[in-house]
């Protein structure tokens, strides 16, 4: 039986991590102590779900959850910190610290771990995901206990809808190619302006081909902002002097 936590300390554990090139064990007290964090927690880096909705979820909505008030977010596997720095970099999370369970200690305090040997992953963490304010756990949003891998409750979404349910962020698609300068611009309009984007690579995540069956061009970039074309980087920089 998983556990709601809602109202009590989270657990005091020390994490294993490699930051550059060097071990450096990083305090949970550090992380949680006097500050305002979300965590979201999944069963393993580079799976299906976590790889394409659960890590880029909270990593796109990390500007919006900042003006929120929150501090930090982080994402908690019970993997190696080899496994999940690699993964941090698969992903661009660059908004999200990734810090590995390896041994499960928090997970397990959390009452989080479970068994997930018929897919010969071992122990592992429950999806779920949690608000912590100086330490005490505020509120858990933990996904059913049904077969597979469910993906209900612990994602972004939801998670700003308590936090901040009057919050209203943009959903920004850009497309764009490498060594483009006029994506660069675009971008950085983007960062300026403090919204949160997916980045859809031509040539690597989408072809050209596609570019044009969505836009009726070529060129990059080509943004989207909540499932309207805005255009590239001349009509992004007019849309966001009125937006």
């Amino acid at each position: 039986m998983l556990q709601d936590k809602t109202g009590q300390r989270v657990p005091e554990v020390t994490f294993r991590t490699r930051q550059d090139g060097e071990w450096k064990d990083v305090e949970s007290k550090d992380i949680f102590n006097g500050r305002n964090v979300i965590v979201f927690a999944l069963p393993g880096a580079f799976t299906p779900t976590c790889s394409s909705s659960h890590l880029p979820g909270y990593n796109q909505l990390a500007n919006t959850f900042k003006a929120s008030g929150v501090d930090e977010i982080v994402c908690l596997s019970v993997n190696d910190t080899f496994v999940m720095n690699e993964w941090a970099k698969d992903q661009e999370s660059d908004n999200v610290t990734l810090i590995p369970d390896g041994n499960g200690d928090f997970t397990e305090q959390m009452g989080m771990l479970v068994d997930k040997a018929d897919l010969g992953f071992g122990k592992r963490s429950w999806r779920y995901s949690m608000y912590v304010k100086d330490g005490i756990i505020d509120k858990m949003f933990i996904e059913p206990e049904e077969p597979g891998d469910p993906f209900k409750v612990s994602d972004a979404e939801t998670m700003l809808g308590y936090i901040n349910p009057q919050a209203k962020p943009k959903h920004v698609s850009l497309f764009s190619k490498v060594g483009c300068p006029f994506c660069a611009k675009a971008k950085s309009l983007l960062k300026d302006k403090g919204w949160d984007y997916e980045e859809i690579v031509i040539g690597r995540d989408a072809s050209t081909a596609s570019l044009k069956a969505m836009t009726g061009k070529t060129s990059a970039p080509q943004v989207f902002v909540d499932g309207q074309l805005v255009g590239g980087s001349e009509e992004l920089e007019a849309y966001l002097k009125t937006a």
